[in-house]
């Protein structure tokens, strides 16, 4: 990996040989100083580029990983009532969980001893380990869970934990066997930023379904009709779903077409599709206000027009598995299927920076959508040459991001010719800073 702390020469965390003598039998698991520790995993942190295999590295992150989702969800158990999702808790199982919970404890720490035992990537693997044995000490997988009311304020760190591994577990493997690139690493550039996206999304997900239930209420409420909703409501399940996802989309190619024709809104949007790498996790990259505007105007017809809860449960499955899968580095063979839905060629058109590609395929499940109105890509090409906002003005990081919409002159994404002047503000020189 870019910046790997591990591999340049001279690395302390290659063990000593005359220290293990001195240490006698437990010379044979030296024991890493602390700073060491926290700087190797910290530039680990920083760091980007293809895993070496043979080395450690793998198992390393795995260790490392699982010891730090696994303390977070000891913590979880702790606080269930601050940290996990009311909707989430009425669909899981707590032993499952606990069994799961006892598997990535073991698993870390077994990956972890083992290295540390084998003298690779000491550093790390003892950070991992450390990490493991601080959730033993606050109770692991068997942490009592009483009663707790239900209504308090409360983080999605259950939801942020089961989805980073679920999604880990699927998409990685996916895009191993089918990628689109074949030479892209897991780890690639500006892979941190859109994990801090994933990661706040995730924790604020009340705060969004409250903040996106109220306006829905308050802005389209007078719209619903009893007879709408007895209609809607018998029709069958199947087409149901079908007419709830062309309802949805519709709404969403409109607000789409909308952030990238309208200046004001193109420089929220703009968060979006300032990721040069795609991957299931560029997704994740979104403004907050962006993501509250677009939930309203796309769930409200939904609401308007009274689709019964099933399809709306099994609308937004899909929707979930569509905004991760589209945006993943995975081809295959589609066929003439790519005429009628959003696959992840068709999505990756959107992102790119190519010139036939700006302001296209605005449709999030319905491809025709953009046959019919006629934003869709027309290329030789089969794949974009490129990724990203035209100009690359968007400063990295997830707070810098944020903030970007304050600072910038209306953008459109084929704007160039303000781009350096734009970059040379005060306030966008620093939001631009490394």
């Amino acid at each position: 990996m870019t910046n790997d702390p591990i591999d340049r020469p001279g690395n302390p965390d290659q063990p000593d040989a005359s220290k293990m003598k001195q240490n006698g039998a437990a010379g044979m698991l030296p024991i890493a100083p602390v700073h060491n520790v926290l700087r190797d995993t910290r530039e680990l942190l920083g760091s980007s580029g293809e895993l070496e295999a043979g080395r450690g590295m793998i198992t390393a992150i795995l260790a490392l990983a699982l010891g730090g989702l696994s303390l977070l969800g000891v913590i979880a158990f702790h606080f269930p009532q601050y940290l996990t999702t009311p909707e989430l808790r009425q669909k899981y199982s707590v032993d499952v969980l606990r069994h799961v919970l006892f598997a990535a404890l073991l698993v870390s720490g077994g990956m972890s001893l083992s290295n540390l035992l084998l003298g690779r990537k000491r550093n790390l693997n003892a950070a991992a380990f450390a990490l493991v044995a601080l959730a033993v000490a606050l109770g692991g997988s068997r942490v009592a869970v009483g009663d707790f009311p239900d209504h308090t304020p409360y983080i999605g760190l259950d939801w942020f934990i089961l989805d980073l591994l679920g999604s880990t577990l699927i998409f990685v493997v996916i895009e191993k066997l089918f990628p689109l690139y074949r030479g892209q690493a897991v780890f690639r550039r500006e892979w941190q930023t859109d994990l801090v996206h994933f990661a706040v999304n995730h924790f604020i997900v009340g705060l969004i379904l409250l903040t996106v239930n109220f306006l829905i209420f308050r802005l389209f409420g007078w719209l619903v009709r009893d007879s709408v909703h007895a209609f809607v409501g018998g029709i069958p399940f199947v087409l149901q779903l079908l007419l709830c996802i062309l309802a949805a989309d519709l709404a969403q190619y409109w607000t789409h077409r909308a952030y990238h024709e309208v200046p004001f809104l193109w420089k929220f949007h703009a968060v979006h599709h300032s990721t040069k790498t795609m991957d299931w996790l560029a997704g994740s990259r979104q403004h907050m206000l962006e993501l509250v505007f677009t939930r309203v105007l796309v769930l409200a017809p939904l609401y308007v027009l009274g689709f019964n809860k099933g399809v709306i449960d099994a609308y937004i499955i899909i929707v979930g598995f569509q905004a991760v899968f589209n945006h993943a580095n995975v081809h295959l063979p589609w066929g003439p299927l790519r005429y009628l839905v959003v696959t992840p060629d068709f999505h990756h058109w959107h992102h790119a920076s190519d010139d036939e590609a700006i302001d296209k395929n605005y449709s999030a499940h319905y491809a025709f959508l953009d046959y019919l109105f006629g934003t869709a890509v027309k290329s030789g090409k089969r794949f974009p040459e490129k990724y990203g906002v035209v100009g690359d003005y968007m400063p990295d990081g997830f707070v810098r991001q944020q903030l970007f919409c304050c600072f910038a002159a209306a953008l459109r994404r084929t704007t160039l010719c303000r781009t350096q002047n734009l970059l040379s503000t005060p306030a966008l020189k620093f939001l631009s800073r490394p």
